[in-house]
């Protein structure tokens, strides 16, 4: 291996050396001007830094390469790892089809489907061995399957995550003023992201439409557009001082405004439109297209260019579009990553990864017939809006969970031949209920490893964490870790990891406090690990997503077994 790494190194070192020498020519200018772009990337980036991930200690230890290894590069194998791609590939689909919320919900359903899951309507009974889900807002997702022995004294096995991630919107009104003859889009910054990630990447538009039909009904239809639309390019070097190069400082207002196309008239060679008298906000190459629209407050503040293309993309006419909620997302596909594909690098991976993770594990319980002896209901919920603080209609502080529980409840409770009522019926259910708030976790940083609690530091690959915190941030208890540590060592699994953060740094929080303070549930909150968190680009460990599945499974399987066999809480 280290044979290995030092032909890698001087490989890598000859083809940069390559690289520069056709790079930089032979003008004293241009050869000063990259002297001075070496200088400062060496001088401002610490080296350590800029050490990238090839492959983890303990995978190599375990694959026992052959002499002969650097003949076989690519593609290396490892029997640990092998096992775990055709799920991790399942997953990279997942997460290439799920660019937004409403995208997400829409790929989770086509999955719940295929295993039988049939729509919750107002009127549809809820019976034992049944499996349903219903959305909200199209944006958040619950599904369920209950238990063929589910009756009064049961509970709820729940595992909850998120919809959304970090991302650019488009603002209310997308249009904006040309500026140097280029067309531009308003968005908004949604969450926190790594807003620095989203610079010279091919971005894609994705989200939902609103279609007013012939009839005059409003119809919602999903817009996906995998083709480098926009943009948001960097400043060169050369134009920026060294104290802005060192302190990359980003104006969200200013500096994250996507590039859709140049003013048309000009791009294509036509008269230029300033001479022409044209309005300098209308950037159709059309007159027509936009002057036979009737203004409505709305669409007359849209880029016609953006509304012909959105309209082209869903085959409807361009007056037709009433509203939409769009987003950027990276065109990147979802890829393995590391020479034994020990990684999955994608966008969206905080918190599609746990989202896919509840809906397999749903699945998988119902196929493998985990419902015949259950006495429970197991139940996945997926909210939106997690990202900005989960208050709103489709959050995880939303009724939705909540609401779910007691129709269910409700519906027993009407055939429950003991003559109990609902209130009694839905507290004992709640008492004997339980949540997996599944978010992702923060993995140790190679670069940054001071950034970790040093008996706290969580591998990817290495199994399930355990996010705790006294002050609670999160909703893991005493109680609450050792159930999922129990269920983890009956099923003989990875035991599970443990992370707090360091007294000198804030700690985040998820949708695990939430449900436990809306619904009294009691709840744990837990996830796997993950560089690069909120960045457009994400990384976690292969094996994690077999991990978290079987982990997930257990739970619906041997929740019951475990909680039983704890003293009474009252």
């Amino acid at each position: 291996m280290l044979l290995l790494r030092r032909t890698i190194q001087s490989n890598s070192k000859a083809i940069l050396s390559n690289h520069f020498a056709l790079s930089i020519k032979s003008s004293t200018t241009t050869s000063t001007a990259a002297k001075t772009i070496k200088d400062t990337i060496n001088m401002k980036i610490p080296s350590m830094v800029m050490m990238p991930l090839m492959a983890f200690s303990s995978v190599s230890a375990l694959s026992s390469p052959s002499s002969k290894i650097a003949s076989s590069i690519p593609p290396l194998t490892s029997p640990s790892i092998t096992e775990h791609l055709p799920l991790a590939n399942k997953a990279l689909s997942y997460f290439d089809s799920s660019p937004d919320p409403f995208h997400a919900v829409d790929t989770s359903i086509t999955l719940l489907e295929q295993a039988g899951f049939e729509p919750l309507e107002p009127d549809t009974r809820i019976v034992q061995g049944g499996k349903y889900y219903f959305t909200k807002n199209k944006s958040s997702l619950i599904a369920f399957a209950v238990g063929n022995k589910f009756d009064n004294g049961g509970g709820f096995k729940i595992i909850g995550a998120h919809t959304d991630s970090p991302n650019l919107k488009l603002k209310p009104f997308s249009k904006k003023k040309l500026t140097e003859g280029y067309v531009q889009l308003a968005v908004e910054c949604y969450g926190g992201g790594l807003w620095h990630t989203w610079f010279d990447r091919d971005l894609g538009l994705s989200g939902r439409v609103l279609v007013r039909t012939e009839e005059g009904r409003i119809e919602q239809k999903l817009i996906k557009i995998d083709r480098p639309i926009l943009r948001i390019p960097n400043l060169a070097i050369h134009l920026q001082t060294a104290k802005e190069r060192e302190a990359f400082a980003i104006n969200k207002e200013d500096h994250l405004v996507p590039i859709l196309s140049l003013e048309v008239k000009k791009a294509l060679g036509g008269k230029d439109s300033k001479k022409d008298g044209a309005d300098q906000e209308n950037t159709g190459d059309d007159a027509s297209t936009t002057t036979s629209i009737q203004e409505d407050g709305w669409i007359e503040h849209q880029e016609s260019l953006l509304l012909q293309l959105v309209a082209h993309e869903l085959s409807v006419p361009t007056s037709s579009i009433v509203d939409f909620e769009l987003n950027l997302f990276d065109l990147q596909q979802a890829t393995l990553g590391g020479i034994y594909s020990e990684f999955i690098h994608s966008a969206r991976l905080d918190n599609l990864a746990s989202c896919f993770m509840a809906v397999q594990s749903l699945v998988e319980y119902v196929n493998e017939n985990g419902l015949d002896n259950d006495e429970d209901v197991s139940l996945i919920a997926l909210f939106d809006h997690e990202e900005v603080g989960s208050s709103s209609a489709t959050g995880a502080g939303s009724p939705i969970m909540g609401e779910a529980v007691k129709r269910i409840c409700n519906e027993f409770c009407k055939n429950d031949a003991s003559g109990g009522n609902l209130v009694d019926f839905y507290s004992k259910a709640v008492s004997k209920s339980f949540v997996l708030s599944v978010d992702q976790a923060h993995a140790i940083h190679p670069n940054y490893a001071s950034k970790h609690e040093k008996n706290h530091a969580p591998k990817m690959n290495d199994g399930m964490v355990i996010k705790r915190n006294s002050n609670q941030r999160y909703a893991t208890t005493g109680i609450t870790g050792f159930i999922v540590r129990e269920i983890a060592r009956k099923a003989g699994l990875k035991p599970v990891q443990e992370f707090v953060v360091r007294n000198d740094c804030g700690c985040g929080s998820t949708i695990g406090p939430i449900i436990s303070s809306t619904t009294g549930i009691r709840a744990i909150d837990m996830g796997c690990p993950q560089l690069s968190m909120h960045s457009i680009r994400e990384t976690m460990g292969t094996c994690d997503v077999t991990n978290g599945l079987d982990l997930f499974k257990a739970f619906f399987t041997l929740f019951r077994e475990v909680d039983s066999s704890i003293e009474d809480e009252h």
